[in-house]
């Protein structure tokens, strides 16, 4: 870090010269991944650093909403015992809002506010730029001399340089759809490695739903995955975050209703947060009512 730049022990303010900063709060949450070991372990070696001059990479996860993306970074980085900052990237963010924004006190005073980003650049955190790829190109240019070897950005607005602290690491995820942007070369050979996520399998779906909801009763947990997998095999992209959802909804209408079956409050369910084509994906109410276990079964079909 650079000499001039102080950081408060509280991590609430730097001094970077004779300016002050506001930073952005800390992103704490807990996190427990459960899915693919492959990803966790790409994760950390795009992070490693093997040397002392040696610079960590910028790495991308890629994947459906939902697959678990921002709670693989997180988790890795609570692994290295950093700081976490997140930031969401929108088609309206613009290049100063990921670096110093000018607030006006009251006191009608400028003082300035640290984007998560540069929050992390300044305590050596990591920085999670959520959706990344929903940003313009105007915005990922401001960031350019950040992900190479120059490894810091500019603030017009404050009309500072700000260096890296060298443990700041950073990651973007990237949703794996229509409705982004593409972006453009010069930061796509700056992104690397990409880490791509799908869907995890039944059983890790089964687990990550039984950690999220504890009190899911075991046959609504049962029924609710094997639909997620049957779903899966038609290329829905029901994720298991959809899942944790209609799981705690389906619990709930359950234990407001004693009457009500398991099938039917689970199907409600889905109608509630996939819609009603998603119900095709369900065996007959008998079937599903009289032996639970049979929605596993390979030879079941969409009715």
């Amino acid at each position: 870090m650079s000499s001039n730049i102080i950081v408060d022990k509280d991590k609430e303010s730097a001094q970077i010269g004779n300016i002050s900063v506001k930073l952005a709060k800390e992103y704490e949450v807990n996190a427990n991944w459960m899915g693919n070991d492959l990803a966790s372990h790409q994760l950390r070696a795009a992070w490693l650093k093997l040397s002392e001059d040696d610079l960590p990479m910028n790495p991308r996860l890629v994947g459906n909403p939902g697959v678990g993306k921002t709670t693989l970074a997180v988790a890795v980085a609570k692994e290295l015992q950093s700081s976490v900052y997140l930031m969401q990237g929108t088609s309206d963010t613009r290049p100063d809002d990921l670096i110093i924004t000018p607030v006006i006190t009251e006191g009608k005073q400028i003082s300035y506010v640290a984007s998560p980003i540069v929050s992390a650049m300044l305590v050596g955190g990591v920085c999670i730029l959520d959706e990344g790829n929903r940003m313009s190109e105007k915005s990922w240019a401001s960031l350019a001399s950040l992900l190479d070897h120059r490894r810091y950005v500019d603030s017009v607005i404050a009309g500072l340089r700000i260096h890296a602290h060298k443990e700041f690491r950073f990651v973007t995820t990237m949703n794996d759809d229509s409705s982004v942007y593409d972006l453009p070369e010069y930061i796509q050979s700056r992104l690397n490695p990409q880490i791509f996520l799908d869907f995890a399998d039944i059983e890790t779906e089964a687990r990550i739903i039984r950690y999220a909801v504890p009190y899911l009763e075991e046959n609504l947990l049962t029924l609710l995955v094997s639909f997620l997998a049957i779903s899966h095999k038609y290329e829905e992209n029901y994720s298991v975050r959809d899942g944790i959802q209609i799981a705690k909804y389906a619990q709930r209408l359950k234990s407001l209703n004693k009457d009500l079956t398991l099938p039917k409050a689970l199907k409600a369910s889905v109608f509630s947060i996939l819609g009603e084509d998603a119900l095709k994906y369900f065996p007959p109410d008998e079937q599903m009512q009289n032996d639970p276990q049979s929605s596993t079964r390979p030879n079941l079909r969409p009715v």
